[in-house]
C-alpha cells in the first residue's frame, strides 16, 4: 500500500477527533456540533451540567488558538559537529536552537507525554524587560479572518497589534497560550509545570493556566523570596517576593515529594513489639457520633473528649483493639492539662518517607536573586545575564516532583540554569534524568558584559554556562560516570514547504526547491525532520542501512529512502535484507517522492506484494514530498 502525506498541514485537533470518535451522535452530517446532545449523554451518567461559567476573552485569542495548530514554519537542524564530540556522541540531553514555539512544534510527536517537570521563566512584561509580540507569520487581513475564524474587524486589529510590536497584556497572552498548550500536551499524565512571574502578569497566567490546564488542575502558588528590605517604592510598600505558578497535567495522579523524615523523634522506651513509635495526635477534623465518645483512664477514672470541634479518629470498636495490641497506652500518672494516653504512631507505619512540600520553602534567603547573580558570576567571571534564578531552587523542584529517569523541560533557558540543576542533581543522588533546553538566539546589548565578552546572543551564554557548569561538576564529583554532554539541534528554514494543491504533484510538477539538488546538511534536516515527526526522539539512534550502492537510513520503525537513483538493484538488497537479517524489522518504508520516481515506486510497492516475507512483516510505504 503507497500512502501520499504531506507534513505541512495543520495539525488535527485531537480533542474534535476524539469527541467525534466516541460521541458520534452529538454531531450532524455536516459534522456541526451538538452542544444540546452531548450535555443529555454527560446527565444520563449523573452528572450535573452548569449553566454558570465564566472565561477569559483577550484581543487575539482566536490568533492565539490559530497557532497552536497551525504547523511550524521551519526544519530542525543537527549541528553534527559539536554532537559527534565523544561527551555528546551518546548524550541524552538537548539544546535547541529558536523560537521556542516553532521548537514545541517540532517536539509535539515525538515528546507528547514524555516530559515530566516544566520550568519556564518567560517574560514578565514589566515595561522594562524588553517584552515585545513579535511574529514572523505574514497575513492579509482577509486571510488570518478565514485561518483563525475570527471577525475582518477582529483580523485587523491583531495584525494592527503583532506589527505594533505591543507589549499589552493582549499581546502577552497571545505569545503565552499557544506555547502553554502544546507545553501541556507534552507533560506526563503524572507531570508538573512550574512558571516563574511577577504581579504584573501573576493574574493573566492564572486564568490563562486554568484555560489549558483547567482550575481543578492547580497545585498552588509558591512564594519567591527576591531580595532582603531595600528602599521603599515611593508608597512605602517594598516588594520582596514573586511567584512560582504550579499546575499539573493531571493533579490526582501527581505525586510530589519533599524532604526526608527524619526518624529521631522514634523510639522504643516500652519494648512493643510493632517498633519504634512516637505520639501521634488521635483526632480528627471530621467524624460522626459513632467517633464522639469519652475514654477513661483505668488508673485515674479521668475521661477524654475529642478537642473541640473535632473527633477521635477511630471508633470504640478501633479503640478497643488499640488497647489490646498496645497502640493506646494509658498513663499512670499526668497532669490534668494533658490527654491521659498515648496514641502511638508507628515508624513501619508511616504512609510516606517524605515530609510535604511546603509552599513557603521559596521564601529562604538563599533563593534570592543576589544569589543566582554571585552564581553567574563564579561561572563566567562576570556579569553576563540578568536575573537569572538559582540552581539550587531548580534542583529543589527537580528533586521534589521527578523520579531519577525522567525528562524536564524548560523553553526559556536563559542563562541554562535548569540544565545546570538537571546534571547537579543527578551527580548527588546518582540519577539520569534528562534535559530539553530551549533558546531564541536574541542579541545581547552591545554595551553588555557579555557582548564584550564574545556571548554575541543569549543563546551562546545558554550554551557556555551548560558547558562550564558540567566542567565544575566534573571536578566537584569525580566518581560520577553520568551524562554531562548534550546535543545541539536548531530550526531552520523550510526548504520543503508544499501547498495542499502539491500533496501529490507528478514528476515534472514538483515545486522548484523540491526539484532542486540537496546538499548533505539539507538530506540530514529532512531525515531529522521526518524522523522526529515520526515520534523518534532527537537522541535515538539512526542506523545507516546498505543496499549496495545507496545508502538508506534506519530510525525506529521506520526505513528512509532518501537520496535519489534508487535502482532496481538497490530494491533487491532490501528485499534480501528484509529476508535475510533477523534484527531488520521495519514497519514503514519512507520515501521522498521527489527523488524517488513514480516508476520506481511502483516496483517498489510490488516487490513488496510479491516478495517472500519469511517474517511476515506487514509494512506500508509512505511518499512524502
Amino acid at each position: 500500500m503507497i500512502i501520499s502525506e504531506n507534513l505541512f498541514e495543520s495539525s488535527t485537533n485531537s480533542s474534535l477527533e476524539i469527541l467525534k470518535q466516541h460521541f458520534p451522535n452529538c454531531f450532524d452530517k455536516n459534522g456541526n456540533f451538538l452542544p444540546e446532545k452531548m450535555a443529555e449523554q454527560v446527565q444520563s451518567q449523573g452528572v450535573n451540567v452548569s449553566r454558570e461559567d465564566y472565561t477569559m476573552n483577550w484581543l487575539g485569542k482566536s490568533y492565539a488558538r490559530y497557532l497552536r495548530h497551525c504547523p511550524p514554519n521551519t526544519l530542525p537542524a543537527e549541528n553534527t559537529a559539536h554532537n559527534n564530540l565523544p561527551t555528546n556522541q551518546h548524550s541524552q540531553n538537548l539544546l535547541i536552537k529558536g523560537d521556542n514555539l516553532e521548537v514545541l512544534k517540532h517536539l509535539e510527536h515525538a515528546y507528547k507525554g514524555e516530559v515530566k517537570m516544566i520550568y519556564i521563566d518567560p517574560p514578565y512584561n514589566t515595561g522594562s524587560d524588553g517584552f515585545v509580540y513579535q511574529d514572523e507569520r505574514k497575513f492579509t487581513p482577509e486571510q488570518l479572518a478565514e485561518l483563525a475564524d475570527m471577525s475582518l474587524e477582529e483580523a485587523k486589529r491583531v495584525l494592527n497589534f503583532t506589527a505594533k510590536k505591543s507589549n499589552s497584556h493582549s499581546a502577552w497572552l497571545t505569545f503565552m497560550y499557544p506555547r502553554l498548550y502544546i507545553a501541556h500536551r507534552l507533560l506526563k499524565n503524572d507531570g508538573v509545570m512550574f512558571i516563574s512571574i511577577d504581579d504584573n502578569e501573576q493574574v493573566q497566567l492564572r486564568l490563562l493556566c486554568d484555560d489549558v490546564f483547567g482550575e481543578r488542575n492547580f497545585i498552588s502558588s509558591f512564594i519567591r523570596k527576591t531580595k532582603t528590605m531595600t528602599g521603599d517604592d515611593n508608597n512605602g510598600v517594598n516588594i520582596q517576593h514573586e511567584y512560582l505558578v504550579a499546575y499539573a497535567k493531571n493533579k490526582n495522579a501527581l505525586k510530589m515529594f519533599g524532604e526526608e523524615k527524619t526518624l529521631d523523634e522514634y523510639s522504643n522506651p516500652d519494648n512493643d513489639p510493632n517498633g519504634d513509635w512516637c505520639s501521634g495526635d488521635p483526632s480528627a477534623k471530621s467524624g460522626s457520633e459513632s467517633t464522639y465518645f469519652p475514654i477513661k483512664n483505668p488508673y485515674t477514672g479521668i475521661e477524654d473528649l475529642p478537642p473541640k470541634g473535632r473527633f477521635w479518629a477511630f471508633s470504640k470498636e478501633t479503640m478497643q483493639k488499640y488497647i489490646e495490641t498496645g497502640r493506646i497506652k494509658f498513663k499512670e500518672k499526668y497532669s490534668t492539662k494533658h490527654r491521659g494516653f498515648i496514641f502511638k504512631r508507628y515508624a513501619e507505619k508511616l504512609s510516606t518517607d517524605y515530609m510535604p512540600v511546603g509552599t513557603l520553602f521559596t521564601a529562604e534567603n538563599d533563593y534570592m536573586n543576589s544569589v543566582a547573580t554571585s552564581e553567574i558570576n563564579d561561572i563566567f567571571s562576570l556579569a553576563v545575564f540578568n536575573y537569572p534564578k538559582p540552581s539550587a531552587l531548580l534542583e529543589k523542584l527537580i528533586k521534589y516532583s521527578t523520579n531519577k529517569n525522567d525528562l524536564i523541560l524548560d523553553f526559556f533557558a536563559g542563562s541554562g540554569t535548569t540544565a545546570h540543576a538537571v546534571m547537579q542533581l543527578n551527580a548527588k543522588d546518582d540519577g539520569n534524568r534528562r534535559f530539553i533546553m530551549v533558546q531564541l538566539p536574541e542579541e545581547t546589548d552591545k554595551k553588555s558584559e557579555a557582548y564584550k565578552a564574545g556571548y554575541k546572543t543569549i543563546f551562546d551564554i545558554t550554551k557556555d554556562r551548560i558547558e562550564k557548569s558540567a566542567v565544575k561538576i566534573r571536578q566537584d564529583f569525580p566518581d560520577f560516570k553520568g551524562d554531562l554532554g548534550f546535543k545541539i539541534f536548531e530550526t531552520t528554514e523550510n526548504f520543503l514547504a508544499v501547498s495542499d494543491d502539491e500533496l501529490n504533484p507528478k514528476q515534472s510538477d514538483l515545486p522548484e526547491t523540491l526539484a532542486r539538488v540537496f546538499n548533505d546538511e539539507e538530506y540530514r534536516t529532512l531525515l531529522t525532520t521526518w524522523r522526529l515527526r515520526d515520534g523518534n526522539a532527537l537522541t535515538d539512534n539512526v542506523q545507516a542501512v546498505d543496499l549496495g550502492s545507496y545508502t538508506a537510513n534506519l530510525c525506529g520503525d521506520n526505513l528512509y529512502l532518501l537520496y535519489p537513483h534508487l535502482d532496481s538493484k538497490h530494491i533487491k538488497a532490501l528485499l534480501n535484507k528484509l529476508d535475510g537479517d533477523p534484527t531488520f524489522l521495519p514497519k514503514r518504508i519512507i520515501l521522498f517522492g521527489a527523488n524517488i520516481d513514480s516508476a520506481k515506486q511502483m516496483e517498489l510497492h510490488q516487490a513488496m506484494k510479491t516478495y517472500s516475507n519469511k517474517k511476515n512483516i506487514e509494512l506500508n510505504i509512505v511518499v512524502r514530498y
